[in-house]
């Protein structure tokens, strides 16, 4: 009797930890929280900030990255909003030697407003000088890194296409992932430009896991071929689950890597950007992955 009686506590626990565990899965199969890229609405925020954000705010829309300009700052209408602001895309030119200065400045704004991510958003064709460049952006990174960690921030560089050309027998985004410190530079991947370049999103996903805490959703026409640049045509950006990306397995592979914050962007829209947002939303509050 007491063997029985222990086998059937055994089995007892062993039922109430795969409950457990299956729950567990159904819990972390799932996005709890959904943000946009405000650059996505760039044509009719400035004109209509407070009613654009209450838009975005009625599709179910929880957290925002902002693109910092001092010509249409939108902290008094976020907070008219359940929009929480969690990034923002600074100029790169704070980041000069120069405007160190400025770039303090910036850094005070977004603690301020109750942000933690700021971004170096874009490389202009100009300044990259391949591996070279990516080697001299990746100590540039480094410092404004320690800066943003002293300030309690965390600093992310967000990627295109041309960061994936193979040069010398490496591309640019390993120089720089591989000279920047893990502690000051984390990546915010934009899985649309990771596919433009040839790569697959997941594998790099698992690649840089702990070091992606930001994640941009967009999707790609299938006919887009891969290039090195970013001179795509308007319709090859899709909204999410509407093209040839495999976001099940994108975001799977996401949640296993512990990125934090999702935010769908979409650069060019055919017609509405809000529209464009809902149908985002849309399938990806209801996907099961």
């Amino acid at each position: 009797m007491p063997n029985l009686t222990r086998r059937t506590i055994l089995r007892a626990t062993a039922s109430v930890m795969a409950g457990a565990t299956l729950s567990s899965a159904a819990q972390k199969h799932a996005l709890k929280t959904l943000g946009v890229q405000l650059y996505t609405v760039r044509d009719v925020l400035p004109q209509h900030p407070l009613e654009t954000l209450q838009a975005i705010d009625a599709i179910g829309y929880r957290q925002v990255e902002i693109t910092m300009s001092p010509d249409h700052p939108i902290w008094n209408e976020l907070r008219q909003t359940k929009l929480k602001p969690i990034s923002a895309h600074v100029n790169t030119d704070l980041f000069e030697a120069k405007n160190t200065a400025k770039f303090g400045a910036a850094l005070e704004e977004v603690n301020k407003n109750g942000l933690s991510f700021i971004v170096y958003p874009y490389v202009p064709p100009a300044k990259r000088d391949g591996i070279k460049g990516m080697k001299k952006l990746a100590k540039t990174l480094n410092e404004a890194g320690q800066q943003c960690k002293q300030a309690g921030l965390r600093l992310c560089y967000h990627n295109h296409a041309f960061e994936f050309e193979p040069i010398g027998g490496a591309t640019p985004l390993a120089v720089l992932m591989n000279e920047t410190a893990p502690d000051r530079v984390g990546l915010e991947m934009d899985v649309f430009w990771v596919s433009v370049g040839g790569e697959d999103p997941v594998a790099l996903l698992r690649h840089y896991s702990g070091r992606v805490p930001l994640l941009h959703l967009k999707d790609k026409a299938p006919e887009l071929k891969v290039q090195y640049n970013e001179n795509v045509p308007a319709d090859a950006f899709r909204e999410v689950g509407h093209g040839s990306l495999d976001f099940p397995a994108i975001l799977e592979a996401a949640a296993a890597a512990r990125v934090e914050h999702y935010f769908v962007e979409q650069d060019r829209t055919p017609g509405d950007p809000l529209a464009s947002l809902r149908q985002s939303y849309e399938y990806l509050s209801h996907l099961k992955f």
